[in-house]
């Protein structure tokens, strides 16, 4: 905790608001009403939720569920972490019980069973809570019970590998709604689509926004086409020099990352160097001064 200012701590704290208030959007507005979990601990909830024929709260359930996690999160592996798990889950929680509150209406298929509406909503679940898992990822590495069970064994175990926790979890939350729906398909498969967009948004956002295409070009013109790719381009260009073992003769390489709009205007560039070898890979996210 030793230089952790103010100012981080109120911004840590907005992130896990914002990131909580999101996820419980996704819950009241597409998820509770539809008749379909989430994955892991909170799918865990949902289903405890049915199963007492809504006798409890669903936001008093995600807080039974998830919130002793989170305090063994901040007793055994970081009390910073921990903290700010909480606020988030209690925020995702009770906002569902603050949007009823406010009179908001969810987005229900029960008033028109003989649509595909319950489609609809499982994919604005899975892109707006993937959403707010995304910030709670990207600033904290951690988002919900799944992965604060995660650092615990991590914690106790540090060689363990924690995917199947996950992949276990998701797949019993599937299993139990299929079960506890009398083998209803629909509210499965809805789950299944939960997950999937869920994680696609996670990975999407958690790769990087700011992403890129590395062009590594083996030539013997290194000063004319780094001065066309810089004019044309307006990125910067790097020059290695590097030997090439068939032919043993001293060449240049020279590495550039550009957007992949410009891929094409690459294309043309190389094609006025028929002696040059090029080769180019996706760059997930890009620091620094990297002109858009």
């Amino acid at each position: 905790m030793k230089n952790y200012s103010i100012k981080t701590f109120i911004v840590d704290l907005l992130i896990s608001i914002v990131a909580g208030f999101i996820v419980s959007v996704a819950y009241f507005f597409f998820q509770n009403s539809n008749g379909f979990a989430p994955g892991g601990v909170g799918g865990l909830a949902t289903i405890t939720y049915n199963v007492l024929d809504k006798a409890i709260p669903w936001a008093y359930l995600m807080i039974v569920f998830n919130i002793p996690i989170f305090i063994l999160v901040t007793i055994f592996v970081d009390k910073k972490l921990g903290f700010f798990l909480i606020i988030y889950m209690v925020v995702q929680s009770f906002g569902t019980e603050l949007l009823a509150v406010l009179g908001c209406k969810p987005y229900s298929y029960a008033n028109n069973p003989d649509t595909y509406e319950v489609i609809f909503a499982c994919i604005a679940t899975g892109v707006i809570s993937g959403l707010g898992f995304s910030i709670m990822l990207r600033r904290f590495g951690a988002s919900g019970g799944t992965y604060a069970i995660a650092a615990l064994i991590k914690k106790a175990k540090p060689a363990s590998s924690v995917s199947y926790l996950a992949f276990f979890l998701d797949g019993s939350v599937v299993i139990l709604f299929f079960l506890i729906s009398h083998f209803n398909v629909t509210p499965a498969i809805c789950t299944l689509i939960n997950l999937f967009l869920a994680n696609v948004v996670v990975d999407y956002f958690l790769s990087g926004l700011k992403n890129g295409y590395k062009f590594e070009i083996v030539t013997d013109k290194p000063d004319e086409l780094s001065k066309e790719l810089v004019e044309k381009l307006h990125h910067g260009v790097t020059e290695i020099r590097v030997v090439g073992m068939y032919s043993h003769q001293d060449k240049y390489m020279i590495v550039c990352i550009i957007r992949k709009k410009q891929i094409g205007e690459m294309m043309k560039v190389l094609k006025s160097y028929p002696n040059s070898f090029a080769s180019f890979s996706k760059v997930n996210e890009v620091f620094g001064r990297f002109r858009k």
